[in-house]
């Protein structure tokens, strides 16, 4: 059937939603019926379900789901992407440390293809005021989901799977590696689909502090399954030594799924040196692999990593390095070298970590970097022509860009939170595990982070 049926797909709906007749329903064939929901956008599917139980009972069916993410995916010729913004005083409120009970997150969906770049659609932010650390982090998106995560800055342990178009969410289980249980530890968390269990899944890494010095033992893994609802200690561990950066300063992208596999950049200490390569995750059979990073010039951390189209990118610094061949090391190509190219960006200073002020923040579907200037500005740059973009928005740090693709998954679930019990345990321990940072200004928190992540480590490492 062809796809050029917008106005009939309108009217069809519009009389079935005002219509109340059941010869109506009984003159229309069984088949044609999901050729023509599937078409439909989901504020659209979701009036639907109220037509009739047979309507609703279709539509929430795991295949009529499965079907309409294809088709959503397949014919995708009007791409979005997902942008995750922070007011101006909401970001200040969250870098010193405190709680704004007024201003929230903002979850707005763009059109990628369109010149203006106009906002296609906004979402109510449901979790508002639950966040211990002042805003959420987003790990990643996958399938129309939104994986959010509690844990910029301080122990937390509270998970949300979102689905922003239809409104349904699921709180995750607390996981087994705690504060409480296991002393301090450093996580990295992981979230994307697998298509052989046709399963959600969320991937965290636990670093244990109290476990021995940096590099001599593996992280601990666990994984959550949205089919079963629990997490699981994965058997399987990553390679000794093995450990997934994570940036707690930054909150810049630190995980990509591509290919059905999660992607961080990892480092292990070799020979009195750190060694960054790129540890995958392969979230079907659930085993480890390594791919090596090009060769860096400088010794900074690369501590951004993106998918690009099937494949990945990488920040290093000052330079954007993009894997033409998945998998394929020696495809790795420096595509732009942004310090050298940040006056004719417009740019005052290097993209990448550090002290920059100015932060790539992903890609669109033509390739083009997004980037957060430093007053918040967000623009576009052409990567072969150089043109910049101002996309007419503004972020003020901890933005997220990614793409989206409307879906309907979670539509068979009832809302779910974590149950009040739990919902206190989160409170308390993350409450005890953060009373002696309470009253720290930026500054001693900044150099804490250092601490604890990177000097005590090194510093144990080399009295073994």
């Amino acid at each position: 059937m062809s796809d050029n049926l917008p106005e009939l797909t309108k009217s069809f709906t519009e009389d079935f939603l005002h219509n109340e007749e059941e010869s109506v329903w009984d003159s229309l064939p069984p088949e044609i019926l999901p050729e023509i929901l599937i078409r439909l956008p989901t504020k659209a599917i979701i009036k639907c379900t109220s037509v009739c139980k047979t309507w609703k009972s279709l539509i929430q069916s795991p295949t009529f789901i499965s079907d309409y993410l294809r088709h959503s995916a397949t014919k995708n010729d009007h791409p979005l992407l997902l942008f995750r913004l922070c007011s101006e005083n909401l970001a200040k409120a969250v870098q010193s440390l405190r709680r704004d009970e007024v201003e929230k997150e903002v979850y707005a969906l763009h059109w990628d293809d369109n010149k203006d770049f106009s906002e296609h659609a906004r979402f109510d932010f449901p979790f508002h005021g639950q966040s211990i650390n002042g805003v959420f982090r987003v790990v990643g998106t996958c399938n129309g989901l939104v994986c959010i995560a509690d844990d910029l800055y301080r122990y937390c342990y509270n998970f949300i799977i979102w689905n922003p178009c239809i409104r349904k969410f699921v709180q995750l289980p607390r996981p087994h590696m705690r504060f409480s249980t296991h002393g301090g530890y450093d996580a990295s968390v992981g979230f994307g689909f697998d298509s052989k269990s046709n399963d959600y899944k969320v991937v965290r890494f636990v670093s244990l502090q109290n476990k021995g010095p940096f590099g001599k033992f593996p992280p601990e893994v666990e994984v959550y399954s949205l089919a079963t609802g629990e997490w699981r200690i994965l058997k399987a561990s990553p390679p000794k030594g093995c450990v997934p950066y994570r940036d707690q300063a930054f909150v810049d992208n630190q995980e990509a799924f591509v290919n059905g596999a999660l992607h961080w950049v990892a480092l292990r200490w070799c020979k009195k040196k750190l060694i960054n390569f790129v540890m995958v995750f392969d979230l079907g059979d659930e085993v480890f692999r390594e791919i090596a990073l090009p060769n860096l010039d400088e010794c900074a951390l690369s501590d951004s990593i993106w998918a690009y189209g099937n494949s990945l990118a990488l920040i290093q610094h000052s330079n954007l390095w993009v894997m033409k061949e998945y998998a394929n090391a020696s495809s790795w190509t420096k595509i732009l070298s942004l310090a050298d190219q940040g006056v004719r960006m417009g740019i005052p200073r290097p993209l990448g970590m550090g002290a920059s002020k100015s932060k790539a923040r992903g890609f669109r579907k033509s390739g083009e970097v997004i980037v957060e200037m430093g007053d918040g500005q967000l623009i576009s740059r052409d990567l072969k022509t150089e043109e910049i973009k101002d996309l007419g928005i503004s972020g003020y740090g901890f933005t997220f860009v990614g793409s989206y693709v409307e879906s309907l998954a979670l539509l068979d679930n009832p809302n779910q939170r974590a149950k009040t019990t739990e919902g206190l345990a989160f409170l308390d321990e993350a409450n005890s595990a953060i009373n002696e940072v309470q009253e720290w200004d930026e500054k001693d928190f900044a150099m804490e982070l250092f601490r604890r992540m990177f000097l005590m480590p090194f510093l144990r490492s080399l009295t073994q």
